[in-house]
């Protein structure tokens, strides 16, 4: 026993910092900033490369020339230059961004909702309700009151009828769970991708069958200045802007239904409204765009490879590098194979799949 009046020995004193959340926030900071930079670049050569190659300074000159307040003889480019940049290529570099943003978010809301990392936005049946829908406005002229938006329009209105189909499945055996999502969403989505192919089979179009077959492989040719790539962009910023807000409440649905209750999160009611904003946002995408796979699937990995697990980083960090991904993979969809196109989901697969088995084994092996 010490005597009296000695010293008493003092505890070590404690980290500023005991779980490193300054390191995790200047390492995600960082990648951010980087990944930031890579889509700058993916957006730049996006616009500049072509079957007429532009220099990056005209494209840059053809982008000051509209903004507001810099329109001056100083920056008016050349005309020919103007219309590829800005009528044709931009249009589509701003959906790529925007899809490839769009998917890798939602990706990675599916992947903490249904706690399975190899789950996308094709699972909740969402990308086949689309796909029914595009097929029937392509072959049997379904939505033909709305003129030259009849396709995106049709596809729209499956995605969200395939929405509230796998809700209303999982929902009726009690609470939405990740269990009954998971097996809603593929019994439906496989039940919508029979409905297509009999109606790409009953159909006696073999031009309507080939577009049909084109579209579900992904295309970025659809886009154009006007209010449908507005309502893209749109949905997109928000859908990011909320799942990154939401970030810890995803964390805490990935750790499991009990842990989440713990925390103050209702896993059915916060599922109920991830499901929402993911079918709304996908039905938008692939009405816009297509089926293209494996950009919600792979890239939340890469993002949390890169900046951890966290979802206030992981999200953001998704969305950047899936717009920086999905534009680069149009820029080989045009260019491999010029003056035809490849669809773009060939592409992402192709640079998906050996991915994914390289994750998988990775997984495996303990690395």
């Amino acid at each position: 026993m010490p005597a009296t009046g000695a010293p008493a020995r003092s505890s070590p004193p404690l980290p500023r910092d005991p779980l490193g959340r300054r390191a995790r926030g200047r390492r995600g900071a960082v990648a951010l900033t980087a990944l930031a930079a890579l889509t700058v670049a993916a957006a730049l050569a996006g616009a500049a490369v072509g079957a007429a190659a532009v220099e990056p300074a005209d494209v840059l000159r053809v982008v000051a020339h509209h903004l507001p307040g810099t329109r001056s003889p100083a920056v008016v480019p050349d005309p020919v230059v103007e219309a590829v940049v800005w009528d044709v290529r931009l249009p589509r570099v701003l959906l790529g961004l925007a899809v490839g943003a769009g998917l890798a978010v939602c990706g990675a809301a599916l992947q903490a909702m249904v706690r399975n990392p190899l789950a996308d936005p094709q699972l909740l049946g969402v990308s086949s309700g689309a796909s029914t829908g595009a097929a029937a406005a392509l072959l049997l002229g379904a939505g033909a009151g709305w003129g030259e938006h009849a396709l995106s329009g049709s596809a729209f209105t499956g995605a969200l009828a395939a929405s509230v189909l796998v809700y209303a499945v999982a929902r009726s055996a009690g609470q939405v769970t990740s269990a009954r999502l998971l097996l809603s969403g593929v019994a439906v989505g496989y039940a919508l991708h029979a409905a297509t192919s009999f109606l790409v089979f009953a159909s006696g179009s073999a031009e309507g069958a080939r577009s049909v077959v084109f579209w579900l492989l992904g295309s970025l040719g659809l886009a154009a200045w006007g209010a449908p790539l507005a309502a893209v962009l749109v949905v997109v910023a928000a859908t990011v802007t909320l799942l990154t807000a939401w970030g810890p409440r995803l964390d805490a649905l990935a750790m499991g239904d009990e842990t989440a209750r713990g925390l103050g999160v209702s896993p059915a009611a916060f599922r109920t409204v991830l499901l929402a904003v993911v079918s709304l946002c996908v039905g938008v995408l692939v009405a816009a765009s297509g089926t293209i796979g494996f950009v919600g699937l792979v890239v939340p990995h890469v993002a949390r490879r890169l900046v951890g697990g966290a979802h206030r980083w992981s999200v953001p960090a998704a969305a950047l590098l899936g717009a920086a991904f999905l534009v680069a993979a149009d820029l080989l969809a045009r260019t491999l194979l010029a003056p035809q196109e490849l669809p773009i989901g060939i592409v992402t697969a192709l640079a998906g799949c050996p991915f994914l088995l390289w994750l998988v084994r990775s997984t495996r092996t303990g690395a």
